[in-house]
């Protein structure tokens, strides 16, 4: 999707550009995670009407299902596996225009067809990983990486 993509109105650039800051003000002071990653996924969802918006959180040596936002969700990822898995791994964000073109792609639904993760790294590890599905091929870009790794910096 092109920048100038148009979604309420506004272009995805300008939707961020207002979120941003209104999600920092959100969460700034409060402590709990779980309540942040709880509104941000509203937020998001809310704004750009992803199909699935969400957490999973590192509990050992797993992914674990954290607060989120869309139908049911898989609840544990085995670190390396997946799109999810795999940001973990290499901790760094990963766009996938079709998620039937990535190898070990965990299908949690059929209607998920583009997917965005997004690594939380704290002192030098992963703790949690921003995933984002859509049910449309190509849905996500460089903008959309590039927002959302500025945005998950207010968890650390």
């Amino acid at each position: 999707m092109s920048e100038d993509l148009i979604i309420k109105g506004s272009n995805k650039k300008e939707l961020y550009e207002n979120l941003i800051p209104q999600i920092k003000s959100l969460v700034e002071g409060e402590p709990d995670s779980i309540a942040n990653m709880a509104n941000i996924s509203a937020c998001l969802k809310d704004t750009f009407q992803f199909w699935w918006v969400g957490f999973y959180r590192v509990v050992g040596d797993e992914l674990v299902l954290g607060p989120f936002q869309g139908p049911l969700a898989c609840t544990r990822i085995k670190k390396g596996k997946g799109v999810c898995g795999s940001a973990w791994q290499k901790a760094e964000t990963i766009v996938v225009p079709d998620v039937d073109a990535f190898p070990g792609h965990i299908a949690c639904s059929s209607l998920s067809r583009s997917e965005i993760v997004v690594p939380i790294i704290k002192n030098g590890e992963v703790v949690a990983v921003l995933d984002i599905d859509s049910e449309k091929l190509n849905t996500f870009d460089d903008v959309d990486r590039k927002y959302l790794e500025e945005l998950v910096l207010c968890l650390v």
